[in-house]
């Protein structure tokens, strides 16, 4: 009896050893992996964690080709989260290089590259991703976001179609195709899409201020007061919610409020150069004209091509009678907007 037992001991250790191994393999795996299967970060994930986990799968000798193609996606990114941009799309070339047909990391690669500026480049990946599996909503929702970015709103808007109908509860598609509205200047379109993204997802923040920028430039300062207030309410550190609502409040003349918004707006973002121009069509409005003068000139040495620091200081400018200086200032403003006039007029100052 004891000579069986000895003999069973071995064979024992094996298999514990192999269990063992097994368990850290599906260790690293989990630790590899940054997002779950509906983008969302998973609980105890950080980009260091998964590049350590993944490069460690990579480094075994152990996967597949298509496990290591999975590893070396999952590690690109992770790189891409750390805005290592260049590492990603070199762990996501390999990527694809093992698997053609991995539609999920020519995605990825998109996304890195849109990240990188390269927003042609990132195209003809989502393109890829797409022509490998017409049925990806997440490839249709980043091609749609890429042409956005080049202002592209007509085919932005075909991709975030397709994006609702494979995923009709995606709320950041009806956020991105409101905002694709929003820049065709169909307010009316941007709030219905806006409305159902918030009715998806009471708590982006992101959402209501954009829909509150569709409110203000239907002339509804008020609604998007209101769209701010509860942007504010999400994300008290959001530097664009107090800037816009410091913006509108300016616009209709409340101006001690307008001027908290935007001071408490450059405390969170130092040097912000819209709410150093929203804060300076306050002070215009209020006649603080050396103050206004002060915030469009830091305005437009972060951005010398703005419109409205051009315009707001041009006007600045006439009303310390200095015309010549607003003359230069508001003829170049014209040149890069045509409206611009007309949108100051809306704001409650009249041209010269």
């Amino acid at each position: 009896m004891r000579a069986v037992g000895l003999a069973v001991l071995p064979i024992v250790a094996l298999l514990l050893a192999g269990m063992a191994a097994a368990q850290d393999r599906d260790r690293q795996w989990n630790s590899c992996l940054l997002y779950d299967e509906h983008g969302k970060l998973r609980a105890g994930a950080s980009p260091e964690l998964a590049i350590g986990a993944c490069t460690a799968i990579i480094q075994s000798g152990q996967e597949t080709t298509k496990g290591l193609a999975r590893a070396l996606n999952n590690r690109g990114i992770a790189y891409r989260e750390k805005g290592e941009y260049d590492r990603a799309v070199q762990d996501l070339d390999e990527a694809t290089r093992l698997d053609p047909n991995y539609a999920r990391a020519f995605s990825n690669r998109g996304i890195a590259y849109g990240r990188k500026g390269q927003y042609d480049r990132a195209i003809q990946d989502f393109d890829q991703a797409i022509r490998l599996d017409p049925n990806d909503a997440l490839a249709f929702y980043n091609r749609g976001n890429t042409y956005g970015r080049k202002r592209q709103y007509d085919r932005a808007i075909q991709d975030f179609d397709q994006t609702i109908r494979l995923d009709p509860n995606n709320a950041p598609a009806f956020d991105n195709r409101g905002t694709a509205y929003y820049g065709k200047r169909e307010y009316d379109r941007a709030i219905e899409d806006l409305d159902e993204a918030i009715r998806l997802d009471p708590n982006h923040a992101d959402a209501f201020i954009n829909r509150g920028n569709a409110y203000a430039r239907k002339g509804q300062h008020d609604h998007a007061i209101h769209d701010y207030d509860q942007a504010i309410r999400l994300d008290p550190n959001n530097a664009f919610a107090f800037n816009n609502r410091c913006f509108a409040r300016a616009v209709v003349n409340r101006f001690q409020e307008a001027m908290a918004d935007c001071n408490e707006s450059l405390r969170l973002r130092p040097g912000y150069g819209n709410a150093l121009e929203s804060r300076g069509l306050a002070y215009l409005k209020l006649k603080k004209l050396d103050l206004a003068l002060a915030d469009y000139d830091a305005a437009l040495q972060a951005n010398p091509k703005n419109a409205f620091s051009l315009y707001g200081r041009g006007m600045t400018k006439w009303l310390k009678g200095d015309e010549a200086g607003a003359d230069a200032d508001i003829a170049a403003a014209k040149q890069i907007s045509p409206d611009i006039a007309a949108d100051f007029d809306r704001y409650g100052v009249r041209a010269p």
